[in-house]
């Protein structure tokens, strides 16, 4: 479907052109958080949004077109104003979009976002373009900021206990599945890729070189099986699925995510530690042993603990153990309690935040919306 600009609004908007007082010439307005969840924003989005909707003038087929729609709509349509931009200004939208830094950490309750009308005759567009325009910004960032807030408790623990330098790997984006729509995911996935490095959200990448000016890659993933191609083989095969995913993709410095709870994940990892240790220590990868159900922090503890009995480990500067070979990735039912909580047991077992990644989906991507930051466009 085309993108048609003046149909990328709310009803009600198409009836305010005539609602301000007489010799209005400009309306200066915000957008901003007003608070919420976080106490601190990473603002993100503006100039995608841009590119991708207000950098193509309007046409005299996107008038018609919404002239079309919104009267049969039940509203009146102010053509006199459309065809005014047509052809005074090319089809340009007469407005002043002015944004910080993207990716900048801004505390909340200050201004993200201005925009203002630049043609006098043109006020009441200012107000018009607030539906598509405070939707580009608080989506994006409100998931870099829930991004950035995971960032910042991993980041806490590997200080105490482990390598604060792994940290752009630690929270992997699991979302593409989870989200509305492929645009979300390229939108949504591209916020999440200013805190970590690690994703399986393809559209990212593509969304991030699309309009951010870059032919650099900059997000990564590593092979993985997924319950399906576990199950194929049979439970009594169980062992083989495992050595065929070391066969085709255990090289040194290679790494590799097996799930492994597929029947019983504590079998798995005695599994792993026993008639498969040989092979996995001789391929040179680090095999990253996946759990996707159970209590989150009971599971991934007693899973370090049955791999450090088998695979050994060793004790950092800092007094935590970090297991030999192998890691953990927990990949399901990942929040920022659970989060902590993983990373509590783990350190209370006296081991180090290096031996856990965390899978993100939902919760990243999608369990967000405009109230999460509370955001809001206003006059001024």
């Amino acid at each position: 479907m085309k993108n048609n600009v003046i149909l990328n609004s709310d009803s009600y908007k198409y009836s305010q052109y005539n609602q301000y007082p007489d010799k209005t010439d400009y309306v200066y307005s915000y957008i901003e958080s007003r608070g919420g969840l976080y106490d601190k924003t990473v603002y993100f989005g503006l100039q995608a949004f841009l590119k991708e909707y207000l950098a193509d003038p309007i046409t005299q087929a996107d008038i018609d077109e919404a002239e079309t729609i919104i009267t049969a709509h039940g509203l009146p349509f102010y053509r006199e104003g459309w065809e005014y931009i047509l052809e005074k200004h090319e089809g340009r939208l007469p407005v002043a979009i002015m944004g910080a830094d993207e990716g900048t950490i801004i505390p909340t309750r200050n201004v993200l976002v201005t925009i203002m009308n630049t043609d006098p005759k043109c006020w009441w567009l200012t107000s018009f373009l607030e539906t598509a325009l405070l939707r580009a910004i608080w989506y994006p960032t409100t998931v870099a900021s829930n991004s950035y807030r995971s960032k910042e408790i991993i980041l806490d623990s590997l200080e105490r206990t482990g390598d604060p330098s792994t940290i752009d790997f630690k929270l992997h984006d699991f979302g593409a599945r989870g989200v509305s729509s492929q645009e979300s995911a390229g939108i949504g996935g591209a916020a999440h890729l200013i805190n970590f490095m690690g994703t399986d959200t393809v559209e990212a990448l593509r969304y991030i070189m699309a309009y951010y000016n870059t032919d650099e890659v900059v997000g990564f993933s590593i092979p993985a099986m997924e319950h399906s191609t576990v199950m194929s083989w049979g439970r009594e095969n169980e062992e083989e699925s495992f050595r065929n995913m070391l066969k085709h993709y255990g090289r040194e410095g290679s790494m590799l995510a097996c799930v492994s709870d597929s029947y019983d994940i504590y079998a798995a990892c005695e599994m792993w530690g026993t008639t498969l240790k040989k092979e996995v220590e001789e391929s040179g990868a680090t095999v990253v042993i996946r759990p996707d159900s159970g209590d989150p922090a009971d599971v991934v503890t007693k899973c370090v603990k049955i791999l450090d009995k088998h695979f050994g480990s060793v004790k950092n500067d800092k007094g935590y153990k970090v297991l030999n070979t192998v890691r953990v990735i927990q990949g399901d039912g990942i929040d920022h309690q659970s989060i902590r909580s993983i990373l509590y047991s783990l350190n209370v077992a006296g081991y180090s935040a290096d031996n856990i990644a965390f899978g993100q989906g939902g919760a990243l991507l999608q369990q967000v919306n405009r109230d999460t930051l509370k955001f809001a466009m206003k006059c001024s």
